[in-house]
């Protein structure tokens, strides 16, 4: 049973009024990838009335259909933030979203959620708080540089005229937020919180202010700086900024969910299907990936610099127990339309699944090094592939399952680290678990453009592509690695693409049929080199493509064809 969209909904269930009311820039897809439906069956299991509605319509009171809730609305612009679901990364607009039924990109507004929030302001006059989370919030709560209006913009409680922002993934803080103005007591001292306040919180740290960082791109550098490290929720301190004669207030972070708690999100009731309101209107393609894939774990430590995971889901990994995954893959064979293919078995990075480094779950993560970085990991970060590797031999065994893939991102340079279950993993995935390619990140191979990166150097990925083709030779498999690849991104010249086409066409023998234009999303280090053309840790200049055309022409040297068009190729794949 899905949660209530329609007013008949709520009459059927007896409702007068919901406790609370979540808007989200997707339809209401009730999936546990999905994180408004995620929240949705949290505060249900509290005992809480809620409902949702997904994609409003702007041009009319569709935002009133559920009344105005009793506790607060929660407002989210969606799986991905709206600005880069509508445009691509040279400010195209999308034609295509995956979580608008139909398929057609006309549901999600620019903004959404500061769209959204300016409907209820209009419809519902001195209206209960407004509270802000998703992705889209999250990342833009201190001041922000902002790609698609090329300027810094205020933090987004300023600009959306809410009350409150919940940041991260911010399960416990959504539960004490809840309960707090269930019991009429105030939510500003719980972790995991923003809010404006008249006054500066001295005992926070105090970021340079919104008008420093316009005035001086250092000070951008310095903000972002305090923010990214104070993320964690061991070693993190509350954060502080003046903007204008008020002041943001961030809270320092909830703390992370343990396995058992994670195993109890997990259990949630999902239906796993698009709601019946939503269905006359189309399908959802992101259903046909999502629908029965596994996610296995919260978090990501790679932190690759034009990734904002780190920021959002956090650097330490918290997982799921093996009970908990093996459980569901076998709760997917009770669906009617389950054909025995398990889509994905995985999270941010599926390899970092059931270990993390011991010293930074006792003291938080190090504020003056990373757990990679270029060709460096972490000597106390102890890697090891054997919990997730009997994992999937488990799901494996379950009636009915025939294929389990593991197709979420994979570091390959983890994998080579692994001296002890490194090479069993990687042959179990060739053997098992991908369908005839397996999708791998390098991004570059330039090392000045990696270094800026965040990236592993090349020749882990040269290691990684010599044992993974004699895996597939020994298994007399004909599977092919294909790569993700990034051009113009801070620091990336012309030759560097000259240079990656040369290594494609050499080391990796194939013409990468695809590459991506690099996007500056919100709370990355990339972003603030995009914005800032300053190396954040050197603070020295560096070159940024900042032309549209020559954007392309980047990815046009790497993709086309013509410029070694005398080279023979093993294989062509991008």
């Amino acid at each position: 049973m899905f949660l209530p969209t329609t007013p008949d909904e709520m009459r059927q269930l007896n409702w007068t009024q919901c406790d609370v009311i979540l808007v989200t820039g997707d339809a209401y897809i009730d999936s546990p990838f999905i994180g408004v439906a995620v929240v949705g069956r949290m505060l249900e299991k509290q005992g809480y009335k809620v409902g949702i509605i997904g994609q409003p319509d702007i041009n009319t009171e569709d935002i009133m259909r559920l009344g105005e809730p009793r506790l607060y609305w929660g407002v989210s612009g969606g799986s991905i933030d709206s600005m880069v679901s509508n445009y691509t990364a040279t400010k195209k607009f999308r034609n295509s979203d995956d979580y608008t039924p139909g398929g057609k990109n006309d549901k999600r507004p620019d903004r959404a959620t500061l769209v959204y929030t300016n409907l209820i302001r209009k419809h519902f006059k001195n209206t209960v708080p407004i509270v802000l989370g998703g992705i889209e919030a999250s990342l833009r709560r201190v001041t922000h540089y902002d790609y698609w209006s090329n300027r810094l913009r205020k933090p987004i409680l300023f600009d959306a005229k809410a009350d409150y922002l919940i940041y991260g993934m911010g399960e416990i803080a959504i539960k004490e937020f809840s309960a707090a103005l269930r019991d009429g007591n105030s939510p500003l001292d719980i972790r995991g919180v923003c809010y404006i306040a008249k006054e500066p919180k001295y005992e926070y740290i105090q970021l340079p202010s919104h008008q420093e960082c316009l005035d001086n791109k250092e000070k951008y550098i310095d903000l972002f700086d305090a923010f990214y490290q104070n993320n964690d929720p061991i070693s993190a301190n509350g954060l502080c900024q003046a903007v204008d004669s008020r002041f943001l207030i961030q809270n320092p972070p909830c703390d992370y969910l343990d396995e058992k708690e994670m195993d109890e999100v997990a259990s949630l009731p999902h239906t796993r299907e698009l709601h019946p309101y939503h269905r006359p209107q189309g399908k959802v393609k992101c259903l046909e990936t999502i629908k029965f894939s596994i996610q296995t774990h919260h978090g990501c430590w790679g932190e690759c610099n034009f990734c904002a995971i780190g920021v959002h889901q956090g650097r330490t990994i918290r997982t799921r127990s093996e009970s908990s995954i093996l459980n569901e893959a076998k709760e997917f064979t009770s669906y009617k339309d389950f054909k025995g293919i398990i889509s994905d078995v995985g999270g941010p990075t599926a390899n970092m699944y059931g270990y993390e480094c011991g010293k930074k779950l006792k003291k938080g993560t190090c504020e003056d090094m990373r757990c990679v970085d270029y060709d460096r990991l972490c000597k106390v970060m102890h890697v090891d592939h054997s919990r997730h590797l009997k994992l999937l031999k488990d799901i494996r065994q379950i009636p009915d399952v025939k294929k389990a893939f593991v197709a979420s991102g994979i570091r390959y340079d983890v994998i080579t680290s692994d001296k002890k279950h490194g090479y069993e993993y990687l042959k179990e995935l060739v053997n098992h678990h991908i369908s005839g390619q397996m999708k791998v990140a390098p991004e570059h191979t330039s090392d000045r453009v990696l270094k800026l990166m965040g990236k592993p150097g090349k020749q882990s990925l040269v290691d990684f592509k010599k044992l993974y083709d004699r895996l597939n030779k020994e298994a007399g498999k004909n599977q092919f690695l294909t790569y993700y690849l990034i051009a113009a991104h801070p620091g990336c010249e012309e030759k560097d693409m000259h240079e990656l086409k040369n290594f494609t066409t050499n080391e990796l023998k194939m013409n990468p049929e695809q590459a991506q234009v690099f996007t500056p999303t919100p709370s990355t280090y990339s972003a603030v080199m995009y914005y800032t053309e300053l190396d954040p840790i050197t603070r020295k200049k560096i070159f940024v493509e900042k032309d549209t055309k020559r954007k392309e022409k980047q990815k046009e040297i790497v993709i086309k064809k013509d410029f070694y068009k005398n080279k023979k190729f093993d294989n062509f794949n991008g």
